[in-house]
């Protein structure tokens, strides 16, 4: 019989596919583990046998800072690491994982959370901001996982209706649903949208984690009020965890985020604005930059009023991002592969000179 059969981690997400990767793993003698939390080289994880502190050993530093332990990995646990902690020995390969460009700008991604089926993205009802619920859509269908536009502190909205189709027009393709977390209404139909590894997503304030002890049926995560003086809420999760949810499921609640880079995110973007790629599919040349081009079809369209203007800038902003951090990590590569050949280089020169070629 599978060890998969009614393994406590089950309910955290593991299943027939991950038992059979991990395969030879546990015949190395390792556990498989979850990661529910990292924090200065030491995770949180959930293994068959309960939850744990264990060591990110070698995997805390990696050449490319994406390929870190984060939050939703799925790892082979060392249960007797060189200090007696147990230690991560190898990550499971991703499904999904949420890139956005590290705060650095430095051509490099950070992974907010990996495995994730579901991006919840919270917007407050009574102040969306489109612009940043766009570039949230692009991040979430960039990741493989399935997003979900949850509008919360609905009772607060003038029109809760009106601002549920204000939104759906910034999210084609995307259910957006509206709840407040306060009075619970609406609460039901979250869940009911929501599954598998759920990661919670949206700025400070939003209500992210008031949603989360909804969903996980107490008060878990800790909240905080907004401020009067500008409508901003103050940073109460201060790192990603992993929770199991009581209907089945798992909800990872995020920090605030103030600073959203995309990261090579071009097809997230196409499917973000597929409204606007649709439209562009009728424009008279193939490489329409929807500027000023005769027999273009989304300027008709901005025209007629039936695309607003504010989403083509938005488009048109997120593209030129997008493009500029693409160029960064292309330039990158370059000066990697002028280097990795500068050092053959200098060492076939050696070679010759320690074997006497060239006299």
């Amino acid at each position: 019989m599978s060890s998969f059969n009614g393994s406590p981690l089950s309910c955290y997400g593991w299943d027939e596919t991950l038992e059979q990767v991990f395969l030879p793993h546990r015949a190395a003698g390792l556990v498989p583990a979850r990661v529910a939390a990292v924090d200065r080289g030491l995770c949180d994880v959930v293994t068959e046998s309960g939850p744990g502190r264990a060591s990110a050993g070698p995997l805390a530093a990696p050449a490319d800072p994406a390929a870190a332990p984060c939050t939703g990995d799925w790892a082979a646990l060392r249960p007797d690491g060189p200090d007696g902690r147990p230690v991560l020995a190898a990550l499971l390969p991703r499904r999904t994982a949420i890139v956005r460009s590290s705060a650095a700008r430095d051509s490099r991604g950070q992974v907010l959370a990996a495995n994730v089926d579901t991006v919840a993205i919270a917007v407050p009802a009574p102040d969306p901001d489109l612009g940043r619920l766009e570039r949230l859509l692009a991040l979430a269908w960039e990741s493989g996982a399935r997003p979900v536009v949850v509008l919360t502190k609905a009772d607060r909205a003038a029109s809760p209706a009106d601002t549920e189709a204000e939104v759906a027009s910034a999210a084609p393709g995307v259910d957006v649903v509206a709840c407040s977390a306060a009075t619970g209404a609406g609460v039901d139909v979250v869940a009911a949208v929501l599954s598998g590894t759920v990661v919670l997503v949206g700025p400070s304030g939003a209500g992210k984690s008031t949603l989360g002890n909804a969903l996980l049926g107490g008060e878990v995560l800790a909240t905080g009020a907004v401020r009067e003086s500008d409508g901003k809420g103050r940073h109460t999760t201060v790192r990603r965890e992993l929770l199991p949810l009581p209907g089945g499921g798992v909800l990872i609640d995020t920090p605030g985020l103030r600073g959203v880079g995309l990261f090579d995110a071009a097809d997230g973007l196409r499917r973000a604005f597929a409204d606007v790629e649709d439209l562009a599919e009728g424009c008279r040349f193939g490489d329409c930059a929807h500027m000023s081009e005769p027999g273009c079809a989304v300027l008709a369209a901005v025209a007629d009023g039936s695309l607003p203007q504010r989403r083509l800038d938005s488009y048109r902003k997120l593209l030129r991002e997008n493009a500029w951090i693409a160029s960064r990590s292309d330039a990158r590569l370059r000066a990697e592969e002028r280097d990795k050949w500068k050092a053959v280089s200098r060492w076939q020169r050696r070679m010759y000179k320690e074997r006497g070629y060239g006299k």
